[in-house]
């Protein structure tokens, strides 16, 4: 008979610290570091790219009482050298702005790569509105990398994601000679013209026609909370514009079907008759789709000169992580995160 084999009890692994953290310290760590956060953003895409990201399709939380109204959670895992997991649940309810509060608000939740427990619960309106914008500003420097960038930058849409992204062109060295701004509320547009004034020497145009806002300038800006396509005619878009369709429904498909279609994700933006999936639907194919944000980056794909380049994000929860585990570091390396000692209380099997 053998001798017996001798066992070892596993060292069991260390649960991290629970964190809480605050708006206050992610806009202190998120403000002003626009090129750093486009770093962050570009990894992460690559890294998407690669296959080193879990993105399933978001979750809707809709209400018959509120059908204007959802929560979403966008679940995801972030691998390479630092890996993260974790989930954003972020809440659209669009008459929040009648009385003056934004239309979204969010948490972002942060599970360790090892154990699975959640380290971090951050607030994340912020950090949506920041990778959102930091998002469309990549896409709009990589898609003018060999291309003239345009003086003139129009806006649809004049909430959040309108500031947000603004500040993000501005801080990555986009300059403007001229902002137009078309929204449904005057009221709005004038609120984000003031805004603008005092951050830019550009010249600023509140414009009342969608026509004449959009034919002004070489960069377009879609920020609204559009649930249809408002914009039919393709003849708008006869100077050839780079339009950052970040709402992703404002668009008639014909507008598309003519146009360099550029997604951030081919399975996410085809779905929830987004305007390029209103386009797949008609057409019954992709043929559309010219290429990823990942093909640009990569320069596998050459965006012409002579058609519409059309940029359409939805969005990935890679991106709320790639942020928001920045975000994570830079608040407990500076004592911004509130320890929640104690959070996990029952750590042991059998107690």
């Amino acid at each position: 008979m053998s001798a017996p084999t001798a066992t070892t009890t596993p060292t069991a692994p260390a649960v991290p610290e629970f964190s809480v953290i605050g708006g206050k310290a992610v806009h202190d760590v998120l403000a002003g570091h626009e090129p750093s956060i486009l770093d962050v953003v570009r990894d992460a895409y690559l890294a998407h790219g690669e296959g080193q990201s879990v993105n399933p399709p978001s979750y809707f939380l809709r209400f018959p009482d509120r059908p204007d109204s959802r929560i979403i959670a966008l679940p995801a895992s972030l691998g390479g050298e630092r890996p993260v997991d974790g989930i954003k649940w972020i809440s659209s309810f669009p008459r929040n702005i009648t009385s003056g509060l934004p239309r979204a608000s969010a948490v972002l939740v942060l599970n360790d790569h090892d154990t699975g427990y959640p380290f971090a619960c951050l607030e994340s309106s912020i950090i949506s509105a920041t990778r959102t914008a930091s998002s469309a500003a990549l896409a709009a420097r990589e898609l003018h990398r060999d291309r003239e960038r345009p003086r003139t930058v129009t806006f649809f849409g004049t909430g959040l994601i309108a500031r947000y992204l603004f500040t993000h062109l501005q801080g990555t060295g986009w300059e403007f000679d001229e902002i137009s701004i078309h929204d449904a509320s005057r009221e709005y547009a004038d609120s984000f013209a003031r805004h603008l004034a005092d951050r830019t020497p550009a010249k600023i145009v509140v414009r009342e026609s969608a026509e004449e806002a959009l034919r002004a300038s070489g960069l377009v800006v879609f920020a609204t909370t559009a649930a249809t396509p408002h914009i039919h005619d393709p003849a708008w878009f006869a100077h050839n514009p780079t339009v950052l369709h970040i709402s992703l429904r404002d668009l008639d498909p014909e507008i598309l079907r003519g146009s360099f279609n550029v997604l951030d994700d081919i399975e996410h933006c085809l779905k929830a008759d987004t305007s390029p999936h209103l386009l797949e639907q008609a057409t019954g194919n992709r043929d559309f789709v010219d290429g990823t944000l990942y093909d640009v980056l990569r320069s596998t794909v050459t965006v012409p000169q002579d058609r519409p380049v059309i940029f359409s994000p939805f969005g990935l929860g890679i991106l709320d992580l790639a942020v928001g585990a920045h975000v994570y570091r830079e608040a407990t390396a500076r004592g911004l995160a509130q320890p929640a000692p104690g959070f996990f209380h029952d750590l042991s099997r059998y107690a």
